[in-house]
C-alpha cells in the first residue's frame, strides 16, 4: 500500500504530533523508573490512556527498577505474552499474570 502524499503543512503537523507522542512516552517511562508510578497502575490504565496503550509492554517492564532484558523476557514468556505486544492489547488474564508476577 502506497503512502499518501502529504502537503508540507500536513507533514509538519504529523511530525509535531509524533514528537509530542515520543515526549509523553519518555515522561511515562521516566516516572516508572523513578518510582512515581507503579507498573500495576500503569497497566490497568492502558485501555484509556493512548500514551500507555501504544507503548510496548517490554518497554514498560524494562523501565521498572531491577528488571532487565532477561527478566523481562522470562516474565513475558511465563505470562504467554508476545514481546512485541503493546499495553492496550493485553488481555485481562495476561495483565493479571504480569501484575501477580511483579508483586
Amino acid at each position: 500500500m502506497a503512502l499518501p502524499t502529504l502537503t508540507p503543512e500536513q507533514r509538519a503537523e504529523a511530525l509535531a504530533k509524533a514528537a509530542e507522542a515520543r515526549k509523553a512516552r519518555s515522561e511515562l517511562l521516566a516516572s516508572i523508573k523513578s518510582g512515581k508510578q507503579s507498573i500495576d497502575k500503569v497497566l490497568l490504565k492502558a485501555k484509556e490512556d493512548k500514551t500507555i496503550g501504544k507503548t510496548k509492554v517490554t518497554q514498560l517492564l524494562k523501565a521498572v527498577p531491577g528488571l532487565g532484558a532477561v527478566k523481562v523476557a522470562a516474565l513475558l514468556e511465563q505470562a504467554g505474552i508476545d514481546p512485541d505486544r503493546r499495553a492496550a492489547g493485553l488481555g485481562d488474564r495476561q495483565r493479571e499474570a504480569l501484575i501477580d508476577a511483579l508483586k
